[in-house]
């Protein structure tokens, strides 16, 4: 059975180590690799098929990820209650943040949830980073996943980021316009980047409205798609990596 020049070009590109570390099997040509396929699906099988004891063992990191998971849910529900009281436009934005604080009822404690779940996010997401690298978590075929853990890291600090400027108080003014002048003085497109983030060349309502979409449409979206694929991408691989010394001790 002769082969075509298009099934030569993709038999080779799925032998290449990109292709397989985001792939882990092939196409679903007999018994056994459509037996693999169903096994594989996330959403017939949420939770892996198996997973390893010793990465089930209870650890001072254990979790950690379904941990920043968890606080991302919380964000989200808190930040759309919040959205039901705040005003993306000046000078109202910051009448509003006077508003949760003194004629909202439980105002400050969402507003103070929201903001404490951020930073808890922050540290967590940082924490669940180093332990993977530390457990070996970015060698194949787990190099795919730590990319979109990367990414991830990532989206979470452009969310803390804007999400600064919303109260737009004179803390938030300045701390924006100090982050935007040195993302400014990056090369080539510094000075691009800050003009679109900014919507001009000042902090102003054009910075707000801005910094208020990508906080709360543009940035989630993406969040959730990286997190679906992260967490298929782990049911993939079979569940949790192992530090090596484990692996030599069995």
């Amino acid at each position: 059975m002769s082969t075509t020049p298009f099934n030569q070009t993709l038999d080779r590109l799925r032998d290449t180590r990109f292709w397989k570390s985001i792939f882990r099997r092939g196409p679903a040509r007999t018994n056994r690799t459509r037996s693999l396929a169903i096994f594989g699906n996330i959403f017939l099988h949420i939770l892996p098929v198996k997973v390893r004891e010793k990465s089930l063992r209870a650890r001072a990191t254990y979790y950690l990820g379904s941990f920043s998971f968890f606080l991302f849910v919380v964000l989200s529900i808190t930040g759309a209650l919040l959205m039901l009281y705040y005003h993306p436009a000046t000078p109202q934005a910051y009448r509003d943040m006077k508003d949760l604080r003194f004629v909202v009822s439980n105002g400050v404690f969402l507003r103070n949830l929201h903001r404490l779940a951020a930073q808890a996010m922050v540290l967590a997401v940082f924490w669940h980073m180093f332990h993977v690298f530390y457990r070996g978590g970015y060698r194949p075929p787990h190099e795919f996943n730590w990319v979109v853990g990367v990414v991830l890291l990532l989206l979470t600090l452009f969310l803390s980021y804007t999400g600064y400027l919303l109260p737009w108080d004179q803390l938030a003014f300045w701390a924006i316009t100090v982050g935007t002048n040195i993302i400014s003085a990056m090369p080539v497109l510094g000075k691009q980047v800050r003009f679109q983030l900014l919507g001009g060349n000042l902090v102003g309502e054009n910075a707000l409205l801005r910094f208020y979409v990508l906080h709360c449409v543009v940035l989630p979206l993406l969040a959730v798609v990286f997190i679906a694929v992260h967490f298929w991408r782990i049911q993939k691989d079979g569940g949790l990596t192992v530090p090596e010394d484990d692996e030599r001790k069995n």
